[in-house]
């Protein structure tokens, strides 16, 4: 039904209700009443017989719908410092009276409300929703019993809300206020063709099992890289994204020459290996709380991996362009790397 004109019926005052429960993660910051045309929230019976003769009649709440139920709510929930600002939407709320007998109306209270949060990115959404209600049964001449169940099945409501909230909190992603990533490099050596990166464990020509190539430029080549996994999970509202950095070799990829098995070229094919470490330490350090998002952590945390492979490989092919064949050049290089190893502290 559409909106009624102005009936001579007097209105329901809803009053504040004391629930059994006190919410410490949300308030209700607002209510909007998104009923198809806004009409009256009961329709009741007359106080006068005979009642087939006399239909329900429209009956609004005082103050109209929005205004007594945003009112109803900032006196049963006292707006208090909370996690969640809440937005309660109500798209249904009436009270459909019918006859029973000759003298006595059956009340069936229908509620249908959505609960939305608007998130730290500014994106609103829906929580859950709520479908419930209440029945009674009052002699025409009375109406008493009305608005106290009304206001109960109000107060069921929040209840349903309350303790929806405080077990989603728990592990809904989507409630999730910011992300804190942590961070620890992977460097059990338990794979049989993985080295992974551990300054305590360097590179050994034991570790090179690839065949050599057709003669070339090198006398021997190691390739290293780094991978990330990422275990999330929501603890009081903040994902807790715990990330595993790999930075490895591949034993069956990497090969050296007969005879080239020198001191010189293991130092230098470690160097490839640190280069790599210090390019995932700068990732790390890219990674920070202020940096990711609720919504797109995933995603930012891919681009920045994907910027961070570019700067990987073109790092390595300026260090061999600059190397090969200069002594000197390796020594600098040795410096340089060791000395951003030493700032980041991952050798004494």
């Amino acid at each position: 039904m559409g909106a009624q004109p102005p009936t001579s019926e007097k209105p329901l005052v809803l009053l504040p209700a004391t629930p059994a429960f006190t919410p410490t993660l949300f308030t209700i910051k607002q209510v909007r009443d998104e009923r198809p045309g806004r009409p009256a929230v009961a329709w009741l019976l007359p106080a006068t017989p005979p009642v087939a003769a006399s239909p329900a009649r429209a009956v609004e709440l005082q103050g109209g719908t929005e205004a007594a139920l945003r009112q109803f709510v900032a006196r049963t929930l006292p707006a208090r410092p909370a996690r969640y600002g809440v937005t309660m939407r109500v798209r249904e709320c009436r009270v459909q009276e019918t006859a029973v007998g000759t003298n006595q109306a059956a009340g069936q209270i229908s509620l249908h409300l959505a609960f939305d949060w608007v998130n730290p990115e500014g994106r609103t959404i829906t929580l859950t929703e709520y479908r419930g209600g209440a029945r009674y049964l009052r002699p025409l001449a009375n109406r008493a019993v009305v608005e106290p169940t009304l206001r109960q099945a109000l107060v069921g409501s929040l209840a349903y809300f309350n303790t929806w909230l405080t077990r989603a909190a728990a592990h809904d992603v989507r409630l999730a206020t910011a992300v804190h990533p942590t961070f620890r490099y992977y460097t059990r050596q338990t794979e049989p063709d993985t080295v992974f990166y551990d300054p305590a464990r360097p590179l050994t020509w034991a570790d090179f099992t690839g065949q050599p190539r057709p003669k070339g430029r090198y006398a021997a080549s190691v390739f290293p890289s780094f991978a990330y996994q990422g275990r999330p999970r929501v603890v009081n509202g903040v994902i807790e994204l715990d990330m595993i950095l790999k930075i490895f070799v591949v034993r069956s990829s990497s090969w050296v020459d007969a005879g080239q098995q020198t001191a010189e070229h293991l130092n230098h094919e470690q160097r490839h290996f640190d280069i790599v470490r210090l390019v995932a330490e700068r990732f790390r350090r890219k990674a920070t709380p202020d940096s990711l998002t609720v919504e797109d952590y995933n995603s930012i945390l891919q681009l920045q991996y994907l910027k961070s492979f570019t700067e990987m490989n073109h790092i390595q092919e300026q260090y061999d362009a600059e190397t090969h064949g200069s002594p000197l050049a390796q020594e600098r290089w040795n410096r340089r790397i060791d000395e951003e190893l030493r700032q980041y502290g991952i050798i004494p």
